[in-house]
């Protein structure tokens, strides 16, 4: 993985952050965010995987169906962003992903493998943001109080 400050202005900072073969994304934003200390920023990215899980949030179990995909696919959009969730950097991301025949399926991004490239842009904004868990729906969901 490779990151370059791309600009800074008023606390805001953008990267871009270009994955390599193998790479396992969401485990590199979660460690760019703790070296970079992000904790509100928003991203997007395009490349492709050779294998990804997605994920499913079920809201009767409370927890996500894992949903396995063992080729070669596209990222067509990823979106996410990056809070502070038990003082530590956390990162959500929804991921679409097609495969050769053009069909597409998403869900939340819970793992992958990079292959050949992955190129994501991460803007920083200078105010903190929070997730606090809310039992209702189970989830830990962003705290603007």
């Amino acid at each position: 993985m490779q990151t370059q400050l791309l600009d800074e202005v008023d606390g805001r900072k953008t990267f871009v952050v270009v994955f390599g073969e193998g790479d396992e994304p969401v485990e590199a934003l979660t460690d760019l965010a703790k070296q970079k200390k992000l904790s509100g920023a928003h991203l997007t990215g395009i490349g492709a995987f050779n294998s990804v899980t997605l994920g499913f949030f079920d809201p009767f179990t409370k927890d996500y169906a894992k949903i396995p995909i063992v080729e070669q696919v596209e990222v067509v959009s990823l979106v996410g962003n990056i809070v502070l969730h038990e003082s530590h950097p956390k990162v959500h991301a929804h991921v679409v992903v097609a495969k050769r025949d053009g069909t597409a399926l998403g869900g939340h991004l819970l793992e992958a493998r990079v292959s050949p490239t992955l190129e994501v842009v991460v803007e920083d904004s200078a105010r903190r943001l929070r997730r606090r868990f809310d039992k209702a729906s189970g989830l830990a969901l962003i705290d603007l109080s």
